[in-house]
């Protein structure tokens, strides 16, 4: 999957065009995150990232046939370009990291036309180099240990953001999701709100038949949204963040 703010030059991993490309890993891809209020994860990542950040639902592009999308997102900061979980020496402040910024500068991308996928790679990542790094192809021209490993990582989290698209479509089509809505006003005076994000309507949740919550746990639907629940707790652990870090940024 393509993000278009993160891969900002994407280009498909060609044998012949890239043979001689390397990857200079060492690198710290940490501050693409900077400007990200907020970041895809995937169903599989629930339970790591609940714990760390909330997680809530927006919206996202119509799919293929004009439909209404949500995704999942990892919540790092209360206000549009503020995340407060990069430090000011360009590390990452928190116990875990989304999968898709792990698989940087990589990710899977459908060739058009086709129902074949290609592994494509952020070409205005400096992290990427003829002359310096770990190849991604040997003398043969084939992909070597370091590209296979990138292959199956990019491939399994393409296979969950399937599964992730397909819960958020389920959500919606049982009417699962409200807009949410959350203000503070710090000791300050200042106001804070924030909003455009969904979350679960327990009202509407508590109303489904017996017959549809037992199917949603036996598909993990419920256990997704339990784990979502709790992690609305962090909405105020990121507020108590962003007022610990602006009395520091006084003292300093």
């Amino acid at each position: 999957m393509i993000v278009t703010n993160l891969h900002k030059e994407p280009l498909a991993l060609d044998t012949v065009l890239h043979r001689d490309l390397r990857l200079k890993n060492e690198l710290n891809a940490i501050p693409r995150l900077a400007p990200f209020t907020s970041f895809m994860v995937s169903v599989s990542e629930f339970s790591d990232a609940a714990l760390h950040f909330p997680i809530l639902f927006v919206r996202a592009a119509p799919d293929a046939l004009g439909r209404d999308t949500v995704a999942p997102v990892a919540v790092f900061g209360m206000k549009p370009g503020e995340n407060l979980f990069v430090t000011p020496d360009d590390k990452w402040d928190a116990g875990y990291v989304p999968a898709m910024l792990r698989a940087y500068p990589f990710t899977m991308a459908r060739i058009e036309g086709s129902d074949r996928w290609a592994i494509v790679f952020d070409n205005t990542w400096e992290g990427m180099s003829r002359t310096e790094g770990l190849p991604l192809f040997d003398e043969k021209g084939e992909a070597t240990e370091l590209l296979n490993g990138i292959h199956k990582f990019v491939q399994d989290l393409e296979t969950d953001l399937e599964r992730t698209r397909q819960a958020c479509a389920a959500l919606l089509e049982m009417k699962l999701l409200k807009p949410m809505r959350f203000d503070a006003t710090l000791a300050s005076g200042e106001s804070l709100s924030v909003d455009g994000f969904m979350t679960v309507d327990e009202e509407a949740l508590g109303k489904l038949p017996d017959a549809q919550i037992a199917q949603m746990y036996r598909n993990g639907l419920l256990g997704l949204l339990q784990i979502h629940m709790v992690s609305l707790n962090n909405m105020r652990r990121l507020l108590d963040r962003r007022i610990t870090q602006q009395n520091a940024a006084k003292m300093a």
